[in-house]
Parts: C-alpha cells; sequence; structure tokens
C-alpha cells in the first residue's frame, strides 16, 4: 500500500473510533463540554483527512490525464463547500 494511502487509511480509522466514542459519550449523557470538545476535533480530523484524499486523488487524475484544470477547480468547489 503507498504511503498516503495508507495514511489515509490510518485517519479514518481513527475518526471512526472517535465516532464510537461520540456515541457512546451521547449514550452516556455526559457533559455538553465534553461532546462538544469530541464533535470539534471530529470535525477538524474530517476536514484534515478529507484534503487528503482531495490531494491525493486530484493529482492522480491530473497526472493521468483523466481531469482538466477547469475539472480539478469544479470539484475543490464542491468539497470545499
Amino acid at each position: 500500500m503507498d504511503d498516503p494511502k495508507k495514511k489515509i487509511l490510518n485517519r479514518l480509522n481513527r475518526l471512526e473510533g472517535q465516532i464510537r466514542g461520540l456515541q457512546k459519550m451521547i449514550e452516556e449523557e455526559r457533559s455538553c463540554t465534553e461532546i462538544l470538545t469530541l464533535l470539534s476535533g471530529i470535525r477538524s480530523a474530517l476536514g484534515a483527512t478529507g484534503d487528503l484524499i482531495m490531494e491525493k486523488y486530484l493529482t492522480e487524475c491530473q497526472a493521468s490525464g483523466e481531469a482538466t484544470p477547469a475539472d480539478i477547480v469544479k470539484v475543490m468547489k464542491l468539497l470545499r463547500g
């Protein structure tokens, strides 16, 4: 497995664990501060992971000739909201 792919999968596995932790915190009715702190961390980690995924696959699409510069700009705008 190439390094960027391994890095992305490791981040996704960590996010999966954080999501499970968030579910458990809600089930246990933990404090709002604890829940919102974890939620903030999850959102940040998800954004960073999304950036890695976007970088890896857009680079590959551009290198293989599958995407034009306009296609790349369109996808980046879509992913960034």
